[in-house]
């Protein structure tokens, strides 16, 4: 499977690398392992030793070197090797390293072409940032399916309606029309409903018989990350006076049929309420994981290893936005496969 190259992939949460640990996985069928210098910034190397390919996560971690475990070469954060017990050194004892950041609470990784990897294009999710702890909840999850199906199950919220009628679906998704917009990098859909009843998820929050104006938009970007956004108010209530929530769906690419799944969520209501904060990770994590996972898990079974577009499925108005989404991924993965075009070079004439 290709994957997109020149794109910031988040790869973990900030607290998954600890000093003094090196901490391996694999995005884009890439593996890596990463760690912290002796400064305690963060380094991401090819987990593969080039002498015989044995991964540098189950060696030996010292300051801002590591060294594998099975025949002694080093390398420094930059991949250089400084240390081989057998020889001297050649230019082929190097380990690719990759451009690394560690931004939102997450550590995001560059697999392209470095000379492009400007951090400034990393998703804007400082949400993360600005809440107390006990307005925010986080998780990772792994599932074993393609990161495609998984976006795509954001990018469709109608199946809410069916799979999460305990906890975020009561009809209205279904009901209303959805709006995208997109863009060269982004793909942004909402869903608007006016004088509905509260979904399950918030019915507490209001007296019985409330109808509410109600919204809910998803922000794509080509790596997988989605910021979704969803609340209620009052008919005719400012959003901003309402009950809203913003949240992180990152789909990180393990391989073609797994993936690495992020997830957080906070919100402008009940901020100071911890006990609140945990039913609602709690609550989240369980439609994921006994409701959405399983489903997802269970399409890719029936699916295999082919792209379900290929198989010619059914579609239906609701799945504009997913479509729209891989045909963009599509042709931004062509763009990278495709060399510049260069200008002709011309012989110069001669005088007669």
């Amino acid at each position: 499977m290709d994957y997109l190259q020149n794109t910031w992939y988040a790869a973990a949460w900030s607290e998954d690398v600890v000093a003094g640990t090196m901490f391996a996985r694999t995005i884009a069928e890439k593996p890596l392992v990463f760690f912290r210098d002796r400064d305690g910034g963060l380094v991401a190397l090819l987990d593969r030793c080039p002498h015989r390919f044995a991964p540098l996560s189950l060696g030996l971690l010292e300051e801002s070197t590591v060294q594998c475990r099975y025949h002694g070469l080093r390398f420094d954060g930059a991949g250089t090797c400084i240390g081989n017990p057998h020889g001297p050194i050649t230019k082929s004892h190097v380990v690719p390293s990759f451009p690394v950041v560690e931004r939102h609470t997450l550590i995001w990784v560059w697999l392209g072409d470095q000379t492009r990897a400007d951090p400034a294009t990393i998703p804007d999710m400082s949400y993360h940032d600005d809440v107390p702890a006990t307005a925010f909840n986080k998780g990772y999850l792994h599932a074993n399916a393609s990161h495609l199906l998984m976006v795509d199950n954001i990018l469709d919220l109608t199946h809410a309606d069916y799979m999460h009628t305990e906890t975020l679906g009561n009809g209205w998704i279904t009901r209303s029309r959805s709006r995208v917009e997109e863009t060269d990098d982004t793909l942004f859909i909402e869903w608007l409903g006016f004088d509905e009843p509260p979904t399950p998820l918030y019915i507490p929050e209001f007296a019985p018989g409330t109808l509410t104006d109600v919204w809910l938009s998803v922000l794509w970007y080509p790596s997988g990350a989605m910021i979704l956004r969803s609340g209620m108010s009052l008919p005719g209530q400012k959003r901003e006076e309402g009950l809203d929530t913003w949240n992180s769906h990152i789909m990180t690419p393990e391989t073609a049929t797994s993936t690495h799944y992020f997830h957080s969520s906070t919100r402008n209501y009940r901020v100071d309420d911890e006990a609140y904060n945990q039913a609602m990770y709690q609550g989240l994590r369980w439609a994921f994981e006994t409701q959405d996972r399983p489903m997802i898990e269970g399409q890719q079974k029936r699916i295999g290893n082919t792209d379900i577009l290929k198989l010619s499925p059914v579609l239906m108005r609701t799945d504009g936005a997913p479509v729209r989404a891989r045909r963009m991924l599509e042709r931004q993965i062509a763009a990278e496969a495709t060399p510049p075009l260069r200008p002709p070079v011309y012989a110069e004439a001669k005088s007669s």
